[in-house]
C-alpha cells in the first residue's frame, strides 16, 4: 500500500514535499511526455495544507453503498488539489489494471472488476479532479488536463506493465495517457467509448450544454447523473437502490457538481473548441497502437457511443478482439456484470 490513506471525510491532509507539478493551461501530447518526465507524489506526513471539503460519505435517507466499495483512499497532491484514487493488489503484483472512468461515474463504476481481479493484478482506478472523492477542480479543466494528470498518477506511483481499462470520457483519458507513456502500457480493453473527433452529438446532450438551462439542470438539479441511472441501461430497467446512492453520493450539491457539467461542455463542437485538437492528436495516433492486445466489449444499445464508435477502433485496431452485446447499453459494467468480467477475464488470461 502506498502513503497517503486516509478517511475520505477529512477537510485536510498532511501533506509533504509538494511536486512543484503545474501543467500548462492547454498542455498538448508532446507537452504532456515532457511533463511525465517530472512527478509528483503521493501524500506523506509533513506539511499542513487547506484543500476543498470532500463529499460527506453517505446522507442518512440513501441506502448505506459503503460496503461496496471497501477499498482503502489514497491521494496524489496536484498542486494544491488532491487526487483520490485506490490502489489494491496482493503481495507481488507484477501487472497492473489502471481503471479510468468518464462522465458522471466515479472509481465506484469498477469495484465489481476491483474486487475480482485485485488478487492477481494491482487493480488502481483513479477519480478526476472534480469527481468522486478528489478535491473540486482549481479551474474549468479540459480533456488535455486530465489526461495529464492521470499521466502523473501513473508516473508518480511507477506503473509497469499497464492494462488501460476504459470507459466513456476514460477512453480518450487514459489513450492520452498510454499514447504520452507508451513504454508503460501493454494492453487495452474499452467498454463503450470514444476518443475521435466527434460528428455528432446526441440531443440529450446538446440540451445539458445550453448556457443557462444545461447548467441549472445538471449542476442544480444533479439531471445528468440522475438520468444515468436508467439511461446507460437496456436489458435491465434500474440499479438496485445502494448501487444508485454509491454514483450519487459525491454529488451532493452544486459545488460538487461543477466537474460533471463542465465534461459535457468539454465535448468538442467544432475545431474552435480547445478540446478538438487535443481529440484530433489521439484520434490520429491510434494506429499506432495496433500492435498492442486490445479488448473492445460494446453494448449495442448505447445511444451516445454508439456502434459506430466501436467501429471506427476496429479500423485502427484490426486485430482487436471484439465483443458486441446486442441488447446491452452504455454502463456494460452494469448492465451486463456477468459478461463484462468473463470477457475480461477470458482476455487477460490469454494475452
Amino acid at each position: 500500500m502506498f502513503a497517503g490513506a486516509g478517511s475520505p471525510l477529512s477537510d485536510s491532509v498532511d501533506a509533504g514535499g509538494r511536486s512543484g507539478f503545474a501543467f500548462p493551461r492547454r498542455p498538448t501530447l508532446l507537452g504532456m511526455r515532457r511533463l511525465l518526465r517530472r512527478r509528483s507524489k503521493p501524500l506523506t506526513a509533513a506539511t499542513r495544507i487547506t484543500v476543498e471539503p470532500l463529499p460527506p460519505a453517505w446522507s442518512p435517507e440513501a441506502p448505506d453503498w459503503r460496503s461496496l466499495y471497501p477499498f482503502a483512499s489514497r491521494w496524489l497532491l496536484l498542486g494544491r488539489r488532491r487526487l483520490h484514487y485506490i490502489d489494491e493488489h496482493s503481495a507481488g503484483a507484477e501487472r497492473t489494471l489502471l481503471f479510468v472512468h468518464g462522465n458522471p461515474t466515479w472509481s465506484f463504476h469498477w469495484r465489481r472488476l476491483i474486487g475480482q481481479f485485485r488478487d492477481e493484478y494491482r487493480c488502481v482506478a483513479l477519480d478526476h479532479l472534480g469527481c468522486g472523492l478528489s478535491d473540486l477542480q482549481p479551474r474549468s479543466l479540459r480533456l488535455a488536463d486530465h489526461i495529464a494528470n492521470l499521466g502523473q498518477l501513473v508516473e508518480s506511483l511507477d506503473l509497469r506493465r499497464v492494462t488501460l481499462v476504459a470507459q466513456d470520457w476514460g477512453g480518450a483519458i487514459g489513450l492520452g495517457a498510454l499514447l504520452a507513456a507508451r513504454t508503460r502500457f501493454e494492453r487495452i480493453v474499452l467498454f463503450n467509448a470514444g476518443a475521435f473527433r466527434p460528428w455528432f452529438i446526441p440531443f440529450r446532450i446538446r440540451v445539458c450544454r445550453w448556457p443557462v438551462v444545461g447548467r441549472l439542470a445538471v449542476q442544480g438539479g444533479n439531471a445528468f447523473s440522475r438520468a444515468a441511472q436508467t439511461m446507460t441501461l437496456a436489458r435491465r430497467r434500474n440499479l438496485d437502490p445502494a448501487v444508485a446512492a454509491g454514483y450519487l453520493a459525491p454529488y451532493g450539491g452544486w459545488r460538487r457538481r461543477a466537474a460533471v457539467h463542465q465534461f459535457v461542455r468539454d465535448i468538442p463542437l467544432t475545431a474552435r473548441h480547445p478540446s478538438w485538437s487535443t481529440l484530433g492528436q489521439i484520434e490520429d495516433e491510434l494506429p499506432q497502437l495496433a500492435e498492442l492486445p486490445a479488448l473492445l466489449v460494446w453494448g449495442e444499445q448505447d445511444w451516445c457511443f454508439t456502434p459506430e464508435c466501436l467501429d471506427r477502433f476496429v479500423r485502427a485496431w484490426p486485430a482487436a478482439e471484439v465483443h458486441r452485446l446486442a441488447d446491452v447499453g452504455h454502463w456494460v459494467v452494469e448492465d451486463a456484470p456477468d459478461e463484462a468480467s468473463a470477457r475480461l477475464a477470458d482476455f487477460l488470461s490469454r494475452s
